[in-house]
């Protein structure tokens, strides 16, 4: 019987697109007994990243999952929960209506959760031996911690091992992992030397990451702002913000990639103050994305005045209307 190469393409530097990628794998390695060989991307945000290159669907299936749309005719699976997840409405409904295996919905606060769902409602198999991956996957992209205390504690095994992903998340590190995540434990994964080996520089950075933008953090009415374009962040910075100001509705970050500027919005989930704005939407407006509740906007090194002016003006509409 041949073997069919399946290509997964993942949201890098992301646990839930790696849990994604997990899910996927265990579900199509079960779906039919055909032997199966896996080949993993890893798909970014940056400003050079527009689309998922064709060279990269190149297997006999290709799947797309926690990452953005693209038309193309050797897409197999895709599954996604982001907001912007389609370039615009029509693109929905026809990818939608196409009768192929496309699954979407915003609601869910992972993609893995949906892979799980959908492919236990249609297709009967099992997660069960994944509860924990599916659990820590729901709460770390969904931001459902208690406090923004216990959002950037980093002594559970499993928040060491996402802090890894968002690292150091290519497609070498999907190829390692998603193998290991199959077989293993997910304590076991997370506590492995190779996951440890990476987190320790990072552990080691991650006070100087806290003073860093406690350092640059400037209130706006009810939005902070950090820039931090002149070096890129040695440890993740993410909710760090609202521990520092916790009373701050929104959150807006200037910060220095490798090879891009990144614009971080945010809504304070632990600030018991409505949300006003839709950020996703916000975001798609200057070629970003995202979720209602967080997103992104991606520039080119080379448009640092650009990308200050946008945040300013960021800072300046999502004060609106919060008082």
């Amino acid at each position: 019987m041949k073997t069919r190469t399946v290509v997964v393409a993942a949201h890098g530097h992301c646990f839930d697109g790696l849990a994604s990628a997990a899910m996927f794998t265990h579900f199509r390695s079960n779906m039919d007994p055909r032997p199966v060989r896996f080949r993993y991307r890893s798909c970014g945000y940056g400003p050079n990243m527009g689309d998922i290159p064709n060279r990269w669907l190149t297997g006999d299936e290709n799947a797309i999952v926690d990452f953005r749309f693209v038309e193309n005719d050797n897409l197999t699976w895709y599954f996604d929960h982001h907001i912007t997840a389609f370039a615009s409405e029509q693109q929905q409904r026809q990818a939608l209506h196409a009768g192929k295996r496309y699954f979407y919905q915003p609601s869910y606060g992972s993609c893995t959760k949906l892979i799980v769902d959908v492919v236990e409602e249609r297709y009967g198999i099992s997660f069960d031996a994944f509860a924990q991956l599916v659990a820590w996957a729901e709460k770390i992209d969904s931001a459902g911690f208690a406090s923004a205390e216990e959002a950037i504690d980093r002594s559970p095994a499993v928040m060491q091992l996402a802090c890894v992903v968002e690292q150091h998340g290519d497609a070498a590190l999907l190829t390692r992992l998603v193998p290991q995540l199959l077989q293993q434990p997910l304590a076991e994964v997370a506590l492995s030397d190779h996951i440890q080996q990476l987190f320790a520089p990072i552990a080691e950075a991650q006070h100087d990451t806290i003073e860093r933008i406690g350092r640059r953090i400037e209130q706006h009415g009810q939005v902070v702002f950090v820039d931090l374009h002149d070096s890129p962040l040695k440890a993740s910075g993410k909710f760090v913000a609202y521990a520092l100001a916790p009373q701050c509705v929104y959150s807006v970050a200037l910060i220095r990639m490798r090879q891009h500027y990144k614009l971080t919005i945010g809504y304070n989930p632990w600030c018991n103050q409505p949300r006003q704005h839709d950020i996703a939407k916000l975001c798609q407006r200057y070629g970003g994305g995202g979720h209602p509740m967080v997103g992104a906007i991606s520039l080119k090194l080379n448009k640092l005045t650009r990308a200050r002016e946008l945040a300013k003006s960021l800072v300046v509409a999502l004060d609106k209307n919060t008082h």
